[in-house]
């Protein structure tokens, strides 16, 4: 089994309680990232009429029931929202909220979609679980209409060590994994999501690499002690 496939099956093993460990370990904090992410997004792309949203590592579908909600908030008029992600368990979940969006299996790095056919493609808390994510990025690059706009939320590496650093370190390290797996019967699970943002890159560095791919980055900010990071790319 590659890692890719082995993060897969993990996803799938902790869908059931995956929606309240999140809410639980970011204190609902999330929320409030994803609603400026929509926000943002649609303010930079200024069009009252979409076609399509896509939201990659959609999991159970949070954040197609934010961009959805947050488009009638905007006035915006958005024909199809569709999350794709490889594990069927959190697709199970998303299916059954009843939500205003379509789900599809798929990898980040083969989007069964056709070239620039998408407006806005987002990607929350999954760009580090993409193990080729060059490839990703370029997958995204490829669907996304011209000015299109890619908005990844993520965890991102800290540069510099600070206290505001030392406590989200301590607060990732020893008990996200505890109280996660204390919820979701998966301790390797919840160990792995502080690992993963260990291996994973700065702001700088991704920002670096969405310029590579051809994005114009329009957005890289920080929440939370920068805890999260908000970036919008736009092709």
């Amino acid at each position: 089994m590659s890692k890719q496939e082995k993060i897969v099956s993990m996803f799938d093993n902790i869908a059931g309680t995956y929606d309240v460990a999140n809410r639980v370990l970011s204190f609902g904090v999330d929320k409030s990232w994803r609603k400026e992410a929509c926000d943002k997004s649609y303010k930079i792309y200024n069009q009252n009429k979409l076609e399509m949203i896509l939201d990659v590592a959609c999991g159970t579908g949070d954040m197609c029931e934010y961009w959805d909600k947050r488009a009638q908030k905007a006035n915006v008029t958005v024909e199809k929202i569709v999350g794709a992600d490889p594990s069927k368990g959190m697709l199970q979940q998303a299916e059954q909220k009843g939500l205003n969006a379509e789900f599809v299996v798929a990898e980040a790095k083969s989007l069964p979609f056709e070239s620039e056919s998408v407006d806005i493609l987002s990607i929350s808390y999954g760009l580090r679980n993409v193990m080729d994510r060059k490839d990703g990025l370029e997958e995204f690059y490829r669907v996304l209409k011209p000015n299109g706009l890619l908005v990844i939320l993520e965890f991102t590496k800290l540069q510099n060590e600070t206290l505001a650093s030392k406590v989200r370190d301590f607060y990732m390290k020893k008990i996200l994994p505890f109280v996660g797996g204390l919820l979701s019967k998966d301790y390797e699970a919840y160990n792995y999501l502080p690992n993963s943002i260990e291996g994973f890159l700065t702001k700088e560095m991704l920002v670096s690499e969405l310029k590579e791919v051809g994005f114009e980055v329009k957005e890289a900010k920080g929440y939370s002690m920068d805890i999260s990071t908000l970036f919008i790319g736009q092709k």
